[in-house]
Parts: C-alpha cells; structure tokens; sequence
C-alpha cells in the first residue's frame, strides 16, 4: 500500500481521542484526525515526529489524517483501518504463507453470528474466515501486544471465529504488525484479560492465530514475513 506524499511534523498532543494537534515544518500547527481508537501507549507522546495525509474533500471537516508515528524503537502506523487494505494486497500477492492459494478474496462478509468479517478466501467447498487486528503496543523485549485497551468488540469477534470453525471452513485470526519495533505478538492478557481468555478458548476450538510483519515508512506500507504468536496457552 503506497501513501501519497505525507507531510511531516512534531505532535503537540492527541486528545479527544479523534484528535492530534501538529506542528508542521512551516510552524504551522494543525489539527489532524486521529485514526485509532486505542490508547496509543507510548506513540501519543508530545514531541513524536508524525507524518500526515492531506485531504481536499470539502465535505471533511478536518484536513489532515494522522498515519505514522516515529519513536525511538520504531515507526508505527496508528491508522488502524489500513491493515485491512495492507492485508487484502498481501493475499492477492501471495505474502502471507499460512494463507497462500489459488482462493476468491472477499472482503466485508457477513456470516452467521457475526456483523461482517474482514475476509473469506473461497476455494470450491472449502473456506478460510479471516479477522484482522492491527497491532501497535509494544511492550518489553520486542512484545507486541493486542488490544492496548479493553475492547469487548475484539472479544466477540474472537467468540465469531471459533463459531465458524467447521470441517470445511477454517477461521483465522491475523494480526497485522503495524510497529517496526515488534519482533513477536501475544494478547495483551493484563491489559484485557476477557479477550485474552476468548482468543485462548478460541484457539482450543481450532481457531488459528498467526502474526505477519510489515515494513513502514511515509512511502508505504506492506506485509514482508511471519512473525511468532505467544501467550495462547495457559
């Protein structure tokens, strides 16, 4: 997924969840939108050097979007809603090695028990389920951790998952690395220990749980390698 000239600048501070105030090259300060509902640990900090989109949709109210965040362990993308579309391009570009095959990719569908999920790959009689999380927290040694805040919908979407798990369809829950900085990703059980529960529960019922890296920077973004997944054990 390439951007389209992001423009660099210094966070002053994310507040109201849906907003970031930026100070740009020219001294300018804008507020950007925040893209990301989570807690933003650790990339949230006045000080940070971000990149931003710009938009000329006279219909937004807000101009700019806030997409990367620099830190001293790496770059990260907060715009969390790209990993769907960083993910779709990596399944048609056969990145993603527990996932490759000659499938049909559809994204946004419906299933029983579920509002929508973020694929299907459809091969004849057999299908695969896929969820997508985009991962940010990074926590000691190189952990990445999900969610960053509790998030009941997280958890029902692993409970979806393992409902859909039949002898011809096999569910899968990906999370898409969107932090340099991650070597490694695990639920986050201090922070939310209700879905880390579900995602283990989940697991016991043969949902599969796979991590891929992506490589970031203000150009593009994409998907280059598989990373470890802890933590689904007691």
């Amino acid at each position: 997924m390439e951007f389209d000239g992001l423009l660099s600048g210094v966070l002053e501070r994310r507040y109201k969840r849906f907003l970031a105030d930026v100070t740009l090259a020219d001294g300018a300060t804008v507020t950007a939108h925040c893209p990301n509902t989570g807690a933003m640990t650790g990339l949230a900090e006045p000080g940070l050097r971000v990149w931003l989109s710009e938009s000329d949709n006279p219909a937004r109210k807000l101009r700019w979007t806030l997409e990367l965040v620099e830190t001293d362990q790496g770059i990260a993308c907060v715009h969390s809603a790209l990993a769907n579309k960083v993910v779709g391009e990596a399944l048609e570009r056969q990145r993603i090695a527990p996932l490759r095959g000659d499938w049909e990719i559809r994204p946004e569908v419906r299933i029983p028990g579920s509002a929508r999920v973020d694929f299907v790959l459809s091969r004849g009689e057999e299908r695969v389920i896929v969820e997508v999380k985009a991962v940010t927290l990074l926590g000691e040694r190189g952990a990445g951790l999900f969610p960053d805040a509790r998030s009941e919908r997280a958890q029902k979407h692993a409970e979806a998952l393992a409902a859909s798990v039949l002898p011809n369809t096999r569910a899968v829950l990906l999370y898409c690395v969107f932090h340099s900085g991650i070597q490694r990703v695990s639920p986050a059980a201090e922070i939310d220990p209700a879905y880390a529960a579900a995602v283990r529960k989940a697991v016991d019922e043969g949902v599969e749980v796979i991590a891929c890296s992506c490589a970031i920077s203000p150009q593009s973004i994409e998907v280059i390698g598989m990373l470890p997944v802890e933590g689904l054990a007691e």
